[in-house]
């Protein structure tokens, strides 16, 4: 337990540096959304093109684990339509709740996965977002169309979306460059890598000035009940799929994680966007954020053991 306490506090400390220097104003209230878009068009897709390319995934049986992940996530889907279908909220609620329960904190992912497991763990937790990212997205978008704007999202829409997106455009390339022996010529790693490197701190520090705690309070009965299921059912899910599919190991370990980590900052956007509840979607992301520096030493601790 205090390895893992020793390896996570400090992610939540740069996230609590972000909170800091946003609340006091430092370096700038401009700076703060031109930092969240070079982080998540130009830093993290670096990082993900790059790990992914150079990456040997021969040495891992990726396939039980993508298995794992994506049964998790598309659990936690159906469990929310049903409890929407016989306790239903209203439909901006709900999209918030769905976001709140189902999205996750990439940076936050990466960076704990980084300190507890190294170059090994970021190689399978590129391979985590290559699964989860597109899926996390077309269930938002899907859910926040049709409960949030009364109407039903066509293919076209979703397939745009996905076509857009540049996290999943770096998998794709970085998967790509891997499996057909390209890979990335010694200048190109290089750079990519610099590149890369600067958008876990960057991207931490963007997930502290994001969060409003004023808003928590607003909503506390809704911001428990979506922390219980992210924060707690999401990684027991993932983990009882991992042991009928077989995972174990190290990609157990960062399923673990990809399951335990707080909702997505990028959440309230999508909102704001698509007609979500903007005010609720603020409370969940922030009340799970800060929850999470319990959960997510506790998830490791009670699951680990077993991985």
């Amino acid at each position: 337990m205090v390895a893992i306490l020793n390896s996570l506090i400090p992610v939540f400390i740069v996230i609590a540096m972000g909170f800091a220097m946003k609340r006091y104003g430092f370096p700038g209230e401009a700076i703060w959304e031109p930092l969240d878009q070079l982080n998540y068009y130009v830093l993290f897709p670096a990082l993900l093109t790059h790990t992914l390319a150079v990456a040997d995934l021969a040495s891992f049986d990726v396939w039980p684990m993508a298995g794992a992940l994506a049964a998790g996530l598309m659990s936690m889907v159906v469990l929310l339509m049903v409890v929407q279908r016989f306790a239903p909220v209203s439909g901006s609620e709900f999209s918030s709740i769905f976001q709140g329960a189902v999205r996750w904190n990439s940076y936050v992912a990466l960076a704990a996965i980084a300190a507890l497991y190294g170059r090994e763990g970021v190689t399978l937790a590129a391979v985590s977002f290559a699964v989860l990212v597109p899926l996390a997205n077309v269930m938002s978008v899907t859910v926040l169309t049709r409960y949030a704007q009364g109407i039903s999202p066509t293919p076209m829409t979703l397939l745009k979306l996905l076509g857009k997106n540049p996290l999943i455009l770096a998998c794709a390339a970085g998967i790509f460059l891997n499996v057909s022996g390209i890979g990335l010529p010694g200048p190109l790693a290089v750079t990519a890598k610099i590149i890369g490197d600067a958008s876990l701190t960057l991207g931490l520090v963007a997930v502290g000035g994001g969060l409003r705690i004023g808003h928590v309070f607003e909503a506390k009965g809704t911001v428990i009940y979506t922390s219980a299921l992210k924060l707690i059912l999401m990684p027991a899910m993932m983990m009882g799929f991992c042991l009928l599919f077989g995972v174990t190991g190290l990609p157990r370990l960062v399923v673990l994680i990809c399951g335990a980590v707080p909702g997505a900052t990028s959440s309230y956007v999508l909102a704001r966007q698509l007609g979500g509840h903007m005010e609720l979607m603020a409370s969940l992301i922030t009340g799970g954020t800060i929850l999470a520096v319990i959960t997510m030493p506790l998830m490791l601790w009670i699951f680990g053991q077993v991985a």
